[in-house]
Formats: C-alpha cells, sequence, structure tokens
C-alpha cells in the first residue's frame, strides 16, 4: 500500500493551475518499497501525544541565528531551527533555502503550529520556526 497527497503526481493542473507544480510537486518520488502499515504504531499521531514529540524535538534542534541562515545552516551537523518573524520575514528566509513561500490564512502552507519542516541537504531536517510557536507547542524557555 502507498500512501498519496491529495494531489495527481502525473499532472500539472490542479487547483493552483499547475503554479507550483514544476518547483515543488514535479521533483518528488513515489515511494516504491511495500510498508506493512497495519504492523506500524501510529499513536505518537494522535494530536496530545503528537504535540509532546514535536515539541521535543524541535527542543532539542541547534538554533541558527542571524543572516544567511542557508550558510550557517550548511555549517552543522544535524538538524537546525530558525526562527522567523512575520510573514515577510518568512518568505526571505524560505527563499534563501529554495522552499514553498505561499502562506495561506495568517500562516505558511504545510506549518504546523507555525513551524513549517523541510530537509536540506537530506538527511538534515530545517525547522522555520514562527514567533508564536514555542507558546503553542508548550515549550519554555527554549
Amino acid at each position: 500500500m502507498y500512501l498519496l497527497g491529495y494531489f495527481n503526481m502525473n499532472s500539472a493542473v490542479g487547483s493552483s493551475l499547475g503554479q507550483f507544480f514544476r518547483q515543488y510537486l514535479e521533483p518528488i518520488k513515489l515511494n516504491d518499497v511495500q510498508v506493512d502499515w497495519k504492523s506500524k504504531d501510529f499513536s505518537y499521531l494522535m494530536e496530545d501525544e503528537y504535540i509532546k514529540h514535536f515539541a521535543a524535538i524541535l527542543k532539542n534542534v541547534k538554533p541558527i541565528y542571524g543572516a544567511d541562515a542557508v550558510l550557517k545552516a550548511s555549517n552543522v551537523q544535524g538538524d537546525v531551527r530558525v526562527q522567523y518573524k512575520d510573514q515577510p520575514d518568512f518568505e526571505r528566509i524560505a527563499r534563501q533555502f529554495g522552499v514553498f513561500q505561499e502562506w495561506k490564512d495568517g500562516v505558511p502552507r504545510t506549518a504546523y503550529k507555525g513551524v513549517v519542516v523541510f530537509r536540506c541537504p537530506p538527511p538534515r531536517r530545517v525547522f522555520l520556526v514562527g514567533p508564536k510557536s514555542f507558546e503553542l507547542l508548550g515549550i519554555k524557555g527554549a
């Protein structure tokens, strides 16, 4: 069994009329490895557990400060987090990393509690963290 998002991987036409297909969706490769999903424990994905799980990960990620986040992140081993102040700041940082910059309803698309996660370069994860994200996740003193 394979899981697939809401978009058709073979089509550049969708609700956004293919606006971002080539840049963001076309490079995605479908999983070709069989997974026995019934044997997996996904209880950590329940909202109460996931907030704790995600907050613990985010709290322990190395913070990157100041300008040129891409250069600084490339000089750090492991996952990093970059704080953004507002929408223009998020768009500036996202542009540096070459990731999707669009917002909808006051938050970046794909954000969870204001945090956008992507890999750059894989396997390193980069967490773009919003101004209220720590509060929303119950993280104190990060």
